[in-house]
Parts: structure tokens; sequence; C-alpha cells
């Protein structure tokens, strides 16, 4: 697949909000949104909000209709440099019959978020060739204490042309930081090296059970030498990663799997160490590829920002696990 790789942003752009899957009047009963532009604007960088970002319905969502109009307008606007969204939720592969991949084509630009965004991030990439990001969301920028490395490594991978090195950070955290932002727990940080060696591939990935919702539909993006890179939240235990993560292995054209690294798990999922290694001796061919686990990729925080279709580097060395992602 060629990919075309977005123009990065400088001071002055503009940055459009939309709600692909939930909406901000949901994110802003608990309201941290003037922290949020504070971090924007320390960036050099303004936000624009879609016409129907706070529209809300039963499933904290709005129609179709009102959030294929957010991207499609965010995409038309020259004046928008990147597109950004609010949260995730669990219907954005909704969109994906109505969007205009013509339209996005031909205008490239950043965009960015995580969880159930995976459908709509990986679509894009299928259907354009453009590179979207696995990465924060806008009600990220949020979090008052501990964001570092998130906003890091996302300015990093936004702003930057020179390839970004991600290393497990010192600390992380899983809570409901939003209700509370002075009272959190930070946990010891570190990555497992489940099987040595390094590869180089096409990026391939974000939240594991959205992943799979792509799969046998237009909308699977067919890379080149796969890196799979993928997450889960607390919602799905050892099993069900065992069986999305066997159900995504057995996708024609991943028998050319490079490497596979794993984000953390959330406590609430009780999967450890144990049981991914578990999981791993089920698949022969995991015992052949480099195997990176518990990095700082998916639902707790730091959220690395990792670009889909773009080249990374994995080096599963117990001295020095790290990824290098090419961006530009």
């Amino acid at each position: 697949m060629e990919i075309t790789r977005p123009p990065r942003l400088r001071s002055g752009d503009d940055v459009r909000v939309i709600a692909p899957a939930r909406s901000r009047a949901m994110v802003n009963e608990h309201d941290h949104s003037a922290l949020i532009t504070e971090r924007f604007s320390a960036m050099g960088l303004t936000l624009s909000f879609g016409e129907h970002v706070d529209e809300r319905d039963r499933r904290d969502s709005c129609t179709t209709a009102s959030r294929v109009a957010d991207l499609h307008a965010a995409f038309a606007d020259d004046s928008v440099a990147a597109v950004l969204t609010v949260i995730g939720g669990f219907n954005s592969n909704e969109l994906l019959p109505s969007v205009d991949w013509d339209l996005i084509r031909a205008n490239p630009k950043i965009f960015c978020g995580y969880s159930d965004i995976t459908a709509l991030g990986n679509a894009i990439l299928a259907r354009t060739g453009l590179m979207t990001y696995n990465g924060p969301h806008w009600s990220t920028f949020g979090m008052r204490r501990h964001f570092e490395p998130t906003g890091e490594w996302f300015r990093a991978t936004v702003f930057d042309d020179d390839p970004v090195t991600l290393r497990a950070a010192e600390g992380w955290t899983d809570d409901l930081w939003f209700l509370d932002q002075d009272h959190r727990e930070v946990h010891p940080g570190g990555w497992w090296v489940l099987n040595s060696g390094t590869a180089t591939g096409q990026v391939l990935g974000g939240n594991l059970c959205t992943l799979n919702l792509l799969q046998g539909t237009p909308y699977w993006p067919a890379v080149e030498r796969p890196v799979l890179v993928i997450e889960d939240d607390y919602t799905s235990g050892l099993n069900d990663v065992a069986r999305n993560l066997t159900s995504l292995l057995q996708v024609p054209g991943l028998d050319g799997l490079a490497a596979l690294v794993i984000g953390r798990f959330q406590r609430a999922s009780e999967i450890d160490r144990d049981g991914l290694e578990e999981i791993l001796t089920v698949h022969p061919v995991l015992a052949t590829v480099p195997v990176l686990a518990n990095v700082d990729v998916g639902h707790t925080m730091p959220l690395a920002t990792v670009p889909l279709g773009g080249q990374v580097e994995v080096h599963a060395d117990l001295a020095d696990p790290r990824l290098v992602f090419t961006v530009h």
C-alpha cells in the first residue's frame, strides 16, 4: 500500500475537534476544557469544533448524518490542519458506508484518536492510503497531573520530521482521573520482552476488538510486513483477548507478520504476563517474531501516538526495549 503522510503541524494551525463516537456533551459533565485549550495554545495551536459535537442521544452519541457531516467539514476546510476526536465509544464503524473517501484523499491532514476510533482511523488508511494516528483524544488533554509523556509523544509525532523513539515510561496510571484530578495512583513502568529480536514493518493496529470489526469489509488495511500494535480495555479479559488475537492472526496477509506489540492492560482485565505468555504459545508464528508487551499504548496513561501505516522498528531487546516510528 502506498502511504500518504499528512503535513506536520506548525504554530498557528487550527485543530478541528469532532465526535465520531460519543458526544462532547457527555465529556463536559466533567469539564476540563480550559486546561485543554491552554495545552493546545502552548503548542501554538487553536481549536475549533464540529457543528454537531454536542448533540447527544440515548447512546451518548448522535445521528450518523451529523457525525459524517462534521468529519467531511473538517477535511474540506482548508483552514484545518488536523482532526482530533472528542473521545471513543462504540459506534464509529456506523459512519464508514457514508464517508466520502475521495474528499479525504484529496485533503490529507492529521487524524488522531484511539479506542473505538480505531475503526475510522484504519478505514481511512485502507480507503485513501492516508496515514492516521492512534493517539490521545481531545478529552485526554484535560488530565492535569501525570499527563506527560503523553503530550510529549504527541507533539513529537505531529510536529517533527525526525523518527520518534518510544521507550517505557517510568510510571503509569489507570484511574478515573476526570472524576478526581488530585488523588492519583502511579504504578511502576516497564515493558515485557516476550520474544526477543528486531524487525521493521508497517504499523497495523489499535484497539483489538474494534480492529476485528473491519475483517471481511472494504475497510481493512492491507499493509506490508505488518507490525501489529494492539490493545484492549478492561471489558476484555484473557479469553476475549485470546480469541480476538487468534482471529486477527488468521486474516489473509497476516502470515507475513513482522512483530507483535501488545499495549498495557487495565488492572480490571486481570491480564498479567503469565496469561499473555500462555496465549502466545498457541500460535507458532509468535515464537518466530519479536514480541513486546505492557507497552505504553492503550487505555492506561501515558499513551503513545502511533502512526497507523507508518514504518516502525521494533527492538525487543532485554537491555533496551524500544520502538522507533518513522512519521514523515
